[in-house]
């Protein structure tokens, strides 16, 4: 691992100033921990102190945000489909198997975000955390930098989001309700479906789709709006209409805020690792996969746009966004369907051309989890758009 360029360029023959090297990300060299306990087994931590912690967003990224705080890199959420993979190559590690078990720990991060929130320099703008990977992960636990973090924006009244699968946030609240007092504070938790054995193959670090709504509730509850981030969608997976309006439903009785879906996209890194995930449990959809994405990230906008009025008429139905935080409540367990991980999927031979028809005029086809006459017109290029 090429640690030395993590480090200060100082002393670098090999790297003179105005070289055009690309800047070292962090001020030390990283101390390597493990903890043997069952949360942390096989998992290797690197504390280093990070040159800033305030970063600011490249200007082609599809975000509506310009400043973010990452405290982490690399993420034992193991997320299969975590567009974020791709930065750990920066850092001499790969993109699978070391993104989910080698974590980079800024342990400066509270007081450096202290001392830039504190610069003349900055001008107080929408901070974002948990973007790239997620601020409640495992590590949190034990590092506990988001208190110092949040204290930090807080005392400085500024604007700030997260978004996590972290559990966790929970620990927060308080703090939480002490910086929307002085300034605005969003959040979400991400919850992309809620079938369980499906969460516990692709997303297997995560707490289940259960134990997120049950904290968007108890966050509402405590009058912190939160909502829900229903992402990734995944194409002949979970896009059925019997499975998002299982997901909009319990984001409902969550009292969530609002429902904003994400269709899975795949960027490298994430792409290589996602499409291994899939031909070891859904081998017969790889091929569909790769028509339907082509060479690139993005599924085609027709889909992502039924998808997301689909969505929004479901949170319509359900009156997302219209509780109170009172009104909220925990959300009741979900019974465990009598079929397995594999029993909902969409077979590649079901995505059969057809013209293009509004949604609910023809049938899809009779399979478990899928409402016959729901389907989506065809995509570019001819290939038929995944589910509803």
């Amino acid at each position: 691992m090429r640690w030395d360029s993590m480090r200060l360029d100082q002393g670098r023959p090999d790297r003179p100033p105005g070289s055009g090297a690309v800047p070292a990300l962090f001020g030390r060299e990283a101390v390597a921990k493990t903890f043997d306990t069952p949360g942390f087994r096989g998992i290797a931590f690197y504390e280093v102190h990070a040159r800033s912690i305030i970063n600011r967003v490249p200007e082609a990224s599809r975000v509506p945000f310009r400043w973010t705080i990452n405290p982490y890199r690399g993420c034992s959420h193991a997320c299969c489909y975590c567009f974020a993979r791709n930065t750990h190559t920066y850092l001499d590690m790969d993109a699978g198997h070391d993104f989910d078990s080698q974590i980079v720990v800024k342990v400066n991060a509270p007081a450096l975000a202290r001392k830039e929130l504190a610069s003349p320099r900055w001008q107080g703008e929408h901070v974002a955390m948990g973007t790239n990977v997620d601020c409640y992960q495992r590590a949190e636990g034990r590092y506990r930098l988001m208190p110092g973090i949040i204290g930090a924006l807080r005392d400085a009244a500024n604007p700030f989001s997260i978004l996590t699968k972290g559990t966790l946030i929970l620990r927060d609240a308080e703090l939480l309700a002490e910086a929307a007092e002085v300034t605005d504070v969003g959040l979400n938790v991400s919850v992309g479906f809620v079938d369980k054995d499906l969460s516990r193959s692709v997303e297997p670090g995560t707490p289940s789709p259960q134990r997120r709504l049950e904290a968007c509730a108890a966050l509402n509850r405590r009058g912190l709006r939160c909502g829900v981030l229903m992402g990734p969608v995944l194409p002949f997976l979970t896009d059925s209409p019997a499975e998002l309006e299982a997901t909009v439903r319990l984001a409902a009785e969550a009292g969530a805020a609002h429902v904003t879906p994400i269709v899975l996209h795949l960027r490298p890194g994430a792409r290589e690792w996602f499409l291994g995930w899939l031909g070891e449990h859904f081998p017969e959809l790889t091929d569909a996969y790769r028509r339907f994405y082509g060479a690139g990230a993005y599924a085609p906008k027709a889909y992502q746009q039924q998808i997301a009025e689909h969505v929004r008429d479901l949170a319509l139905r359900h009156g997302v966004g219209r509780a109170t935080a009172r009104q909220a409540r925990s959300v009741p367990p979900r019974a465990t369907p009598a079929r397995g991980v594999r029993s909902h999927r969409a077979r590649p031979d079901d995505a059969r051309p057809g013209g293009a028809r509004p949604v609910g005029t023809q049938p899809y086809g009779a399979r478990p989890g899928r409402a016959s006459g729901e389907r989506l017109p065809g995509a570019p290029g001819g290939v038929q758009l995944p589910l509803l």
